[in-house]
């Protein structure tokens, strides 16, 4: 699998990968090994990367990290489509959302943006995909899920934050995108 470092804010590093052959599983486990092993200074191979148990139906699980047998305190986010993948680590306490897309989405993509967008000229697709990637990626950082609808995030005019009305929380954005990849982060305040 090919992969790159991403560059991203201080305090959270992240890797793009893609190989269409490799399952999204495999690709997501290695590419969190990878950047693990960077943040402590060890081999991939002394990283062991998991999924938690699902609590629920519906429940999206996330992966831990363990090196000789302890878990690795830090916060390991994934997303993928198709062939690709991207993995964030950040401090445990940092909220981390992020949202990946072809940089040329098809009419059904197209379609379900259009559906949720505030945007008042949605035939500009980069527009549309850049707006849709925000949206996407503080709904993840959010993390309640299906239960607040895409229309209810807020972003800034110049796309630099985002949030959820209900909540007295905002999220910083930063473009990521690299290799026809559409790429969002929505994070949190990073502890001093």
């Amino acid at each position: 699998m090919e992969s790159v470092l991403l560059d991203t804010p201080a305090g959270i590093a992240a890797r793009l990968g893609w190989d269409p052959r490799m399952s999204e599983h495999d690709r997501k486990r290695m590419l969190a090994k990878q950047l693990v092993a960077s943040h402590l200074g060890v081999e991939p191979a002394a990283v062991r990367v998991e999924r938690e148990s699902p609590a629920q139906f519906g429940f999206h699980t996330e992966l831990f990290a363990e090196v000789d047998g302890a878990e690795v305190p830090v916060r390991i986010k994934n997303t993928s489509f198709r062939g690709a993948t991207v993995v964030a680590i950040a401090d445990p306490a940092v909220p981390l959302g992020i949202d990946l897309r072809d940089a040329s989405p098809d009419d059904g993509q197209l379609r379900e943006m259009r559906r949720h967008s505030h945007l008042l000229d949605e035939a500009d697709v980069p527009t549309l995909l850049a707006h849709w990637t925000r949206v996407q990626a503080v709904l993840e950082a959010d993390g309640r899920g299906a239960r607040v609808k895409p229309d209810h995030v807020r972003l800034d005019s110049p796309l630099k934050k985002g949030w959820v009305p209900d909540r007295r929380v905002s999220y910083r954005l930063a473009d990521l995108s690299r290799d026809g990849w559409i790429i969002t982060l929505a994070y949190g305040a990073i502890p001093a």
